[in-house]
């Protein structure tokens, strides 16, 4: 691990550096019509678009299984009576039907996160290496013809089906390590949680639209059309990014002086001026960065527990239907939507205008975003069977962890700006395993569908949550690291 020595000096200094942002602050570019404001909201359209196509799946699966092979699913099963919404009638649907078993399922969901995973390291290294609009731009573009080959893959056969998936993650793979190099080069310091958090509310609001909007597509049209539905919404926003996105500010043909001014003065004394070269052994060795893993890896496994076993868990145990009552489903990542954008103008006011030093704001942030989720998670599994109390506290503890979004999660551009990519890439493979493996653990621990059983599950992503808030409030760091800075010359003696 590295020493904190300097560290610990620079957060000392960076009291000052606030003061004179303050000063500065006559100085900063309106928000109103400006360009880094117009790729927060573009990019935030891309990442609807990455999700609403990692989650459609899941919606479509179940019309795309033939009814007549598959076990008989109700609500008679569960432990609690059942709430059942209306029953609506039934439209003569003419896709077709698979009889697909429940492993061959399991690899059909799961595929994606095996490609996602492949991409991360090496998306953060192309985009620093050639640019992170077109490697962006790409792999969202390859995303979405996969996604609108689906139907076809599907008529081949369940191997061809999870190919394209996995295609399909190796090109969503690289989009969050560009868009933090992206950012790298557009945020100011002190704009950096509400640019970032604007930009990746597209995530949860993909998620919070495409689970309704996905079993209403189903209904009316059928199951096909989900894919071609988001994929046609992912060829627009790769036409817009094509055209009105730019790598930075100086390559911007339409960018105000004033703005373009702003943005690079106060990136000067962040950016590395080495060219080309990248400090692999002080990245690997960096205690601040192995603090980000840690609590990264940590949090997602809180959310992918929810995103995957939800449904089940309120199916089984609390008898309500979550395809048939969508919008409620989506709740917990609405919340987390609104909570991640509110903490990105709290946390940014408290660095700015009330100083506070910003390894305080992420770590105060990360705390709150853990350990919430963790204490409301934890008292769902003991509601009982009142499931409007238990999607209460499941809503808060999704909505709490949006906290997070202006904590250990841009972390990587406070500490090394440079290689954002990089670093965001490191900690985003680590961040992928809970969602290969929690899932499965946690259907491994209930198999009988009991109470208890999911009390556990919720014990568990409970304590490696808290684990990782301990591990972040410990390691953590705010300052751009030395190793990150370094001029050429001194680079090379790395």
């Amino acid at each position: 691990m590295e020493r904190y020595g300097s560290d610990t000096e620079g957060e000392d200094q960076e009291r000052p550096l606030l003061r004179r942002g303050n000063e500065d602050r006559v100085q900063r570019a309106p928000v109103c019509c400006s360009s880094r404001y117009g790729l927060a909201l573009l990019s935030s359209y891309g990442f609807f678009v990455v999700y609403s196509l990692r989650v459609n799946l899941s919606v479509a699966m179940v019309e795309m299984l033939n009814s007549t092979h598959q076990p008989n699913v109700n609500h008679s099963g569960s432990l609690c009576p059942a709430h059942p919404s209306p029953a609506r009638p039934k439209h003569n649907h003419t896709a077709s039907l698979y009889d697909w078993d429940s492993a061959t399922q399991g690899w059909i969901l799961g595929s994606f996160f095996y490609g996602y995973i492949l991409t991360q390291i090496p998306g953060g290294y192309l985009a620093g290496r050639f640019g992170p609009k077109w490697l962006m731009g790409l792999g969202i573009l390859g995303t979405v013809i996969f996604t609108l080959l689906t139907p076809i893959a599907a008529d081949l056969g369940a191997s061809y089906l999870i190919a394209v998936r996995v295609l399909e993650g190796i090109g969503e793979g690289v989009t969050f390590p560009a868009m933090y190099t992206m950012w790298a080069a557009w945020a100011p310091p002190m704009e950096r949680s509400r640019l970032l958090t604007i930009s990746y509310i597209g995530a949860q609001l993909g998620t919070v639209i495409a689970l309704p909007l996905s079993g209403e597509i189903c209904f009316y049209l059928n199951w096909t059309y989900v894919f071609y539905v988001f994929g046609a919404v992912g060829l627009v926003w790769f036409v817009l990014w094509v055209f009105l996105v730019f790598d930075s500010p100086n390559t911007h043909p339409r960018i105000s002086e004033r703005e373009r001014l702003y943005i690079t003065n106060s990136l000067k004394n962040e950016l590395s001026t080495s060219s080309g070269y990248i400090p692999w052994r002080s990245i690997v060795t960096s205690g601040p960065l192995w603090a980000i893993v840690v609590a990264h890896f940590s949090y997602n496994w809180t959310f992918y527990t929810l995103l995957t076993l939800l449904p089940t868990y309120m199916n089984n145990i609390l008898g309500f239907s979550i395809q048939q009552n969508g919008m409620l489903s989506a709740l917990p990542y609405l919340g987390c939507a609104v909570m991640a954008v509110v903490s990105g103008q709290i946390a940014d006011y408290l660095r700015e205008t009330c100083e506070y030093p910003t390894v305080i704001v992420r770590k105060v942030f990360s705390v709150i975003g853990m350990i919430g989720p963790a204490v409301f998670l934890v008292a769902a599994g003991y509601t009982g069977c009142d499931y409007t109390l238990a999607l209460t506290f499941l809503t808060i503890s999704s909505a709490l962890g949006g906290v997070s979004a202006s904590g250990f999660n841009i972390n990587h551009l406070d500490i090394a700006p440079s290689y954002a990519g990089i670093l965001l890439g490191i900690t985003n493979t680590f961040a992928t395993i809970p969602g290969m493996v929690g899932p499965v653990i946690g259907r491994a621990l209930t198999i009988n569908n009991t109470i208890e059983e999911w009390q556990t599950v919720f014990f568990i992503a409970a304590g490696i949550n808290l684990f990782g808030a301990f591990v972040y409030t410990l390691f953590g760091r705010g300052n751009v690291q030395p190793w990150a800075v370094r001029t050429s010359h001194s680079a090379h003696g790395d």
